[in-house]
């Protein structure tokens, strides 16, 4: 059984940027892909980012590509997810998922954390 936590969400002004974080606990942290994903009020979980068990491959959804960076340490059993650039679109709550595959489709991921808030807003 794995454990995430996610940390580092808040209130940002647009144009501006947050660095998430998502402690792995409970498992091995290297057999897993990493996800994150986010849903806003009144929308359907969506897809922001994933990667690899090593980190050196990389995908994102077509909103946040150039503006977001997954990454991962594995020493540290923690990944990240840098946010620039932000807009109020990106308003939402951000969840962390651990999977067996490199996928988009949120379904194929096994463990999720308990999500943190992000909010962009002057």
């Amino acid at each position: 059984q794995v454990q995430l936590v996610e940390s580092g969400g808040g209130l940002v002004q647009p144009g501006g940027s947050l660095r998430l974080s998502c402690v792995a606990s409970g498992g091995t942290f290297n057999d897993y892909a990493m996800g994150w994903f986010r849903q806003a009020p009144g929308k359907e979980r969506e897809f922001v980012a994933t990667c690899s068990w090593s980190g050196g491959a990389t995908y994102y959804a077509d909103s946040v590509r150039g503006r977001f960076t997954i990454s991962r340490d594995n020493a540290k059993n923690t990944v990240y997810l840098q946010m620039n650039s932000l807009t109020p679109e990106d308003t939402a709550v951000y969840y962390c998922a651990a999977s067996p595959i490199v996928v988009q489709n949120p379904t194929h991921y096994k463990y999720w954390g308990q999500g943190t808030q992000v909010t962009v807003s002057s």
